[in-house]
Protein backbone atom coordinates (compact mmCIF):
# COMPACT_ATOMS: atom_id res chain seq x y z
CA UNK A 1 0.00 0.00 0.00
CA UNK A 2 0.61 3.62 0.02
CA UNK A 3 0.33 6.10 2.27
CA UNK A 4 0.31 9.69 0.60
CA UNK A 5 -0.23 13.37 1.28
CA UNK A 6 -0.26 16.30 -0.21
CA UNK A 7 3.37 16.69 -0.27
CA UNK A 8 4.72 13.47 -1.81
CA UNK A 9 3.36 13.70 -5.45
CA UNK A 10 4.65 17.68 -4.83
CA UNK A 11 7.99 16.27 -3.72
CA UNK A 12 8.98 14.76 -6.52
CA UNK A 13 8.29 17.82 -8.48
CA UNK A 14 9.60 19.98 -6.50
CA UNK A 15 13.11 20.35 -8.48
CA UNK A 16 12.20 21.76 -12.04
CA UNK A 17 14.93 19.80 -14.13
CA UNK A 18 13.61 16.52 -11.89
CA UNK A 19 10.06 17.41 -12.70
CA UNK A 20 10.64 17.93 -16.47
CA UNK A 21 12.72 14.21 -16.23
CA UNK A 22 10.06 12.71 -14.85
CA UNK A 23 7.36 14.35 -17.00
CA UNK A 24 8.96 12.58 -19.80
CA UNK A 25 8.29 9.48 -18.33
CA UNK A 26 4.54 9.78 -16.98
CA UNK A 27 1.61 8.44 -19.38
CA UNK A 28 -1.38 10.39 -19.10
CA UNK A 29 -4.57 7.83 -18.21
CA UNK A 30 -8.06 8.23 -17.50
CA UNK A 31 -10.13 5.28 -15.77
CA UNK A 32 -13.62 4.95 -14.56
CA UNK A 33 -15.37 5.12 -11.04
CA UNK A 34 -14.95 1.71 -9.81
CA UNK A 35 -12.03 0.70 -12.43
CA UNK A 36 -9.71 -1.83 -10.93
CA UNK A 37 -6.35 -0.22 -11.55
CA UNK A 38 -4.04 -2.86 -9.38
CA UNK A 39 -5.22 -6.59 -9.13
CA UNK A 40 -4.86 -8.80 -6.02
CA UNK A 41 -2.07 -11.34 -7.33
CA UNK A 42 -0.40 -9.46 -9.91
CA UNK A 43 2.77 -7.70 -9.49
CA UNK A 44 2.77 -3.54 -9.44
CA UNK A 45 4.46 -1.86 -12.33
CA UNK A 46 3.63 1.79 -11.95
CA UNK A 47 2.75 4.36 -9.59
CA UNK A 48 0.01 6.64 -9.95
CA UNK A 49 0.06 11.07 -9.59
CA UNK A 50 -3.43 11.74 -9.57
CA UNK A 51 -4.86 14.63 -11.02
CA UNK A 52 -8.44 14.65 -10.52
CA UNK A 53 -10.33 12.24 -8.56
CA UNK A 54 -10.27 9.12 -5.44
CA UNK A 55 -8.72 6.46 -5.31
CA UNK A 56 -8.40 3.70 -2.72
CA UNK A 57 -6.30 0.52 -1.53
CA UNK A 58 -7.83 -2.03 -0.38
CA UNK A 59 -7.57 -5.48 0.30
CA UNK A 60 -10.40 -8.99 1.09
CA UNK A 61 -9.94 -10.79 4.60
CA UNK A 62 -12.35 -13.44 4.91
CA UNK A 63 -14.69 -11.88 2.09
CA UNK A 64 -14.54 -8.19 3.89
CA UNK A 65 -13.37 -5.57 1.59
CA UNK A 66 -10.97 -3.54 3.96
CA UNK A 67 -9.73 0.01 2.76
CA UNK A 68 -6.52 1.15 3.78
CA UNK A 69 -5.48 4.02 2.19
CA UNK A 70 -7.49 6.92 -0.03
CA UNK A 71 -5.60 9.47 -2.04
CA UNK A 72 -6.76 12.40 -4.39
CA UNK A 73 -5.37 15.30 -6.36
CA UNK A 74 -1.74 15.75 -6.02
CA UNK A 75 -1.34 12.59 -4.47
CA UNK A 76 -0.07 9.78 -5.73
CA UNK A 77 -1.03 6.01 -4.70
CA UNK A 78 0.42 2.28 -5.63
CA UNK A 79 1.07 -1.23 -3.69
CA UNK A 80 4.53 0.13 -2.77
CA UNK A 81 4.79 -3.36 -1.36
CA UNK A 82 4.89 -4.79 -4.79
CA UNK A 83 6.49 -2.12 -6.72
CA UNK A 84 9.62 -2.19 -4.90
CA UNK A 85 9.67 -6.12 -3.98
CA UNK A 86 8.63 -6.92 -7.55
CA UNK A 87 6.10 -9.95 -6.00
CA UNK A 88 2.31 -10.05 -6.83
CA UNK A 89 0.72 -7.90 -4.01
CA UNK A 90 -2.52 -8.88 -2.12
CA UNK A 91 -3.87 -5.11 -2.45
CA UNK A 92 -5.91 -3.66 -4.76
CA UNK A 93 -6.22 0.05 -5.96
CA UNK A 94 -9.56 1.14 -7.09
CA UNK A 95 -10.89 4.41 -8.42
CA UNK A 96 -13.89 5.78 -6.00
CA UNK A 97 -14.62 8.49 -8.91
CA UNK A 98 -13.84 9.28 -12.07
CA UNK A 99 -9.80 9.37 -12.19
CA UNK A 100 -7.42 11.05 -14.17
CA UNK A 101 -3.91 10.11 -13.15
CA UNK A 102 -0.19 10.25 -14.20
CA UNK A 103 1.56 6.29 -14.69
CA UNK A 104 5.01 6.05 -14.40
CA UNK A 105 6.65 2.43 -15.00
CA UNK A 106 8.85 1.50 -12.70
CA UNK A 107 11.44 0.43 -14.79
CA UNK A 108 11.55 4.03 -16.31
CA UNK A 109 11.78 5.76 -13.01
CA UNK A 110 15.04 3.19 -12.61
CA UNK A 111 16.37 3.74 -15.79
CA UNK A 112 15.89 7.69 -14.92
CA UNK A 113 17.68 7.25 -11.58
CA UNK A 114 20.47 4.98 -13.44
CA UNK A 115 21.12 7.36 -16.24
CA UNK A 116 20.85 10.48 -13.29
CA UNK A 117 21.81 9.33 -10.31
CA UNK A 118 21.61 13.05 -8.84
CA UNK A 119 17.83 12.10 -8.90
CA UNK A 120 17.76 9.10 -6.58
CA UNK A 121 17.70 11.71 -4.04
CA UNK A 122 14.19 12.44 -4.50
CA UNK A 123 13.01 8.94 -4.67
CA UNK A 124 14.56 8.24 -1.38
CA UNK A 125 12.64 11.54 -0.09
CA UNK A 126 9.82 9.89 -1.67
CA UNK A 127 10.11 6.99 0.08
CA UNK A 128 10.84 8.55 3.41
CA UNK A 129 7.35 10.58 2.92
CA UNK A 130 5.65 7.20 2.67
CA UNK A 131 8.12 5.52 5.32
CA UNK A 132 6.95 8.07 7.98
CA UNK A 133 3.11 8.07 7.12
CA UNK A 134 3.07 4.11 7.38
CA UNK A 135 4.64 4.61 10.85
CA UNK A 136 1.87 7.47 11.74
CA UNK A 137 -0.93 5.43 10.04
CA UNK A 138 0.09 2.24 12.48
CA UNK A 139 0.50 4.16 15.65
CA UNK A 140 -3.12 6.36 14.78
CA UNK A 141 -4.31 2.14 14.85
CA UNK A 142 -2.64 1.19 17.41
CA UNK A 143 -2.36 4.30 19.98
CA UNK A 144 -5.87 6.10 19.26
CA UNK A 145 -9.67 5.52 20.32
CA UNK A 146 -12.18 4.82 17.28
CA UNK A 147 -13.09 8.79 17.83
CA UNK A 148 -9.48 10.42 17.69
CA UNK A 149 -8.88 8.51 14.37
CA UNK A 150 -11.79 9.81 12.82
CA UNK A 151 -11.00 13.05 14.24
CA UNK A 152 -7.39 12.99 13.02
CA UNK A 153 -9.23 11.93 9.15
CA UNK A 154 -11.52 14.61 9.56
CA UNK A 155 -8.82 17.12 9.99
CA UNK A 156 -6.13 15.43 7.25
CA UNK A 157 -8.69 14.85 4.75
CA UNK A 158 -12.17 16.25 5.15
CA UNK A 159 -13.21 15.78 1.44
CA UNK A 160 -13.41 12.35 2.16
CA UNK A 161 -16.35 12.71 4.03
CA UNK A 162 -18.39 14.25 0.52
CA UNK A 163 -16.79 11.88 -1.82
CA UNK A 164 -16.39 8.77 -0.52
CA UNK A 165 -18.74 6.01 1.03
CA UNK A 166 -19.19 6.17 4.72
CA UNK A 167 -18.30 1.96 4.43
CA UNK A 168 -14.81 2.62 2.87
CA UNK A 169 -14.56 5.32 5.70
CA UNK A 170 -15.40 2.86 8.15
CA UNK A 171 -13.24 0.11 6.87
CA UNK A 172 -9.67 2.31 6.87
CA UNK A 173 -11.03 3.40 10.59
CA UNK A 174 -11.14 -0.12 11.79
CA UNK A 175 -14.54 0.62 12.47
CA UNK A 176 -18.23 -0.98 11.95
CA UNK A 177 -20.34 1.46 9.98
CA UNK A 178 -22.72 1.78 13.07
CA UNK A 179 -19.80 2.91 15.22
CA UNK A 180 -18.82 5.63 12.87
CA UNK A 181 -22.80 6.61 12.32
CA UNK A 182 -22.61 7.24 16.59
CA UNK A 183 -19.06 9.18 16.35
CA UNK A 184 -20.66 11.20 13.36
CA UNK A 185 -23.95 11.44 15.60
CA UNK A 186 -21.84 13.44 18.57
Amino acid sequence: MLESSNSNASLLLENPEFALALQNIMVYQKYPKHHILHEAGTICNHFYIIISGIARVFYFKEDKDITVHFSAEQESITTIDSLIQRKKSKYNIEALEDLEVYAVHIHDLEQLFETNPKYERYGRLFMQQIYIELVERIDDLQLHTAQERYETLLTKKPYLFQRVSSKHIASFLSITPETLSRIRGK
